[in-house]
């Protein structure tokens, strides 16, 4: 029996790759809670800040017990385990849902980008594409798509995207590092369409452009980005942003060989 839990898209509990999410929102809502820390302890109070904020029911122990009731049947009925309290205990301070971390696709990502960066490192560019397009094979939308997410689950979400962005960003540096400027170009330009005022993606992309010989696009490119950042954020581009400027501007003065 293969079971495993996705948070990097929809949550989903897939058995042999069929979902057994359970669809009420609260109880939605608490499995993600348990799949912050899988195969460790969730503290209570973390499940009360997320489920309602600062404004419990007065018989909130009751009503949260209903909902590990439902999480428990759930596993129970779809047979994800074969003792249903055994896989999501009750262990104080909290609850424990015991799986290994190899069964959360968010933990397989986490230990993809390690090593990809650690690839980074030794210069072993080529290992480290496959190792972080593999990373970001995982996703499949927006983290917890389906999960009415509260004060907690927020900022895990923040947490996994912020993740995620920087798995692109060091893939498309392993990438530049073998050369690959120009077969870059039009992913970068979809990539910044999206992320508008992300400074990373802007700076790759006018490196790739000026390295294809497209060194007035690059320039434009920083014209754009500039003129949204003072506009939105009243902030001029990053120190390295404007240093890649200057010297777009300087190599444009610059004699070429043909």
């Amino acid at each position: 029996m293969d079971v495993r839990f996705t948070v990097l898209g929809r949550l989903e509990v897939l058995k042999d790759g069929v979902d057994h999410a359970p669809t009420a929102p609260k109880v939605l809502q608490l499995m993600g809670m348990l799949l912050l820390r899988p195969g460790r302890v969730v503290h209570i109070d973390s499940i009360v800040e997320e489920l309602w904020g600062d404004r419990p029911p007065r018989s909130v122990r009751t009503t949260m017990q209903t909902y590990v009731y439902n999480v428990r049947r759930c596993i129970e009925e779809n047979e994800l385990a074969t003792d249903a309290e055994a896989m999501l205990a009750t262990r104080y301070p909290g609850y424990l849902l015991c799986i290994s971390p190899a069964q959360l696709d968010a933990t397989s990502f986490q230990q993809l980008c390690r090593r990809g960066a650690a690839e980074m490192s030794e210069a072993r560019h080529a290992d480290a594409v496959r190792t972080l397009r593999a990373a970001l094979e995982l996703w499949s939308g927006p983290p917890l798509a389906n999960v009415p997410c509260g004060p907690v689950l927020s900022r895990f979400v923040v947490e996994l995207e912020e993740q995620r962005r920087h798995a692109q960003h060091l893939r498309i540096e392993a990438e530049m590092a073998l050369g690959a400027h120009r077969e870059l170009i039009g992913d970068l330009r979809t990539m910044v369409a999206v992320d508008r005022l992300d400074e990373v993606l802007h700076g790759q992309l006018m490196r790739v452009l000026a390295r294809s010989g497209r060194r007035s696009d690059a320039m434009a490119t920083y014209r754009d980005l500039r003129s949204r950042l003072i506009s939105e954020l009243g902030v001029e581009p990053c120190d390295e942003l404007r240093a890649l400027h200057l010297e777009l501007l300087s190599d444009q003065g610059r004699p070429h060989a043909r």
